[in-house]
């Protein structure tokens, strides 16, 4: 059944981010080896731990809510996390693999980043104040990934992608 209501629309995409989550829990190591720069690598380890903590506030919402979530899957994170593997498959491990990993990690960051935004103002607007407050919290974590990324691909990596071009 369609969403409905503002509470339907709530359930769901919480049921839907909740997937994408679960789903990054998987991804998340293999970015992780897949990594030719040890920043890159424990980064994606960090974040792994994050995530891993942000399945957990969505439990806490879903309790303090009330409410059930709905058995989906996310197909935008699955299609993000197979262009993440494409890239895996498609560069050998390196500078340029490692930029390639940065850019589709970022793809995901976006997602989660306008999800949790929409996610926190509908809680809002349905009175639930302390899931809202869960949910900022998430997605400070998920906008402090994406600039740490974005350092990382300016900074390090960037500098091995040009020797690496140089050589």
């Amino acid at each position: 059944m369609a969403p409905r209501t503002l509470q339907d629309l709530f359930v769901h995409s919480l049921s839907d981010v909740y997937s994408a989550e679960k789903q990054l829990t998987r991804a998340l190591p293999k970015l992780a080896r897949a990594s030719a720069n040890s920043d890159l690598k424990a980064a994606f380890e960090t974040h792994l731990e994050e995530t891993q903590g942000q399945i957990e506030r969505i439990d806490q919402v879903v309790e303090l809510c009330g409410i059930k979530l709905k058995r989906i899957k996310c197909v935008a994170i699955e299609g993000l996390v197979e262009e993440g593997q494409e890239q895996i498959d498609d560069f050998d491990q390196g500078p340029i693999r490692d930029a390639a990993l940065i850019a589709a990690a970022q793809k995901v960051e976006h997602y989660e980043i306008a999800t949790y935004g929409t996610l926190a103002t509908v809680a809002k607007q349905l009175g639930h104040e302390e899931a809202m407050k869960l949910l900022l919290e998430t997605l400070e974590e998920e906008k402090s990934t994406d600039e740490k990324l974005t350092q990382l691909a300016k900074q390090q990596v960037a500098q091995e992608v040009r020797a690496s071009v140089e050589s």
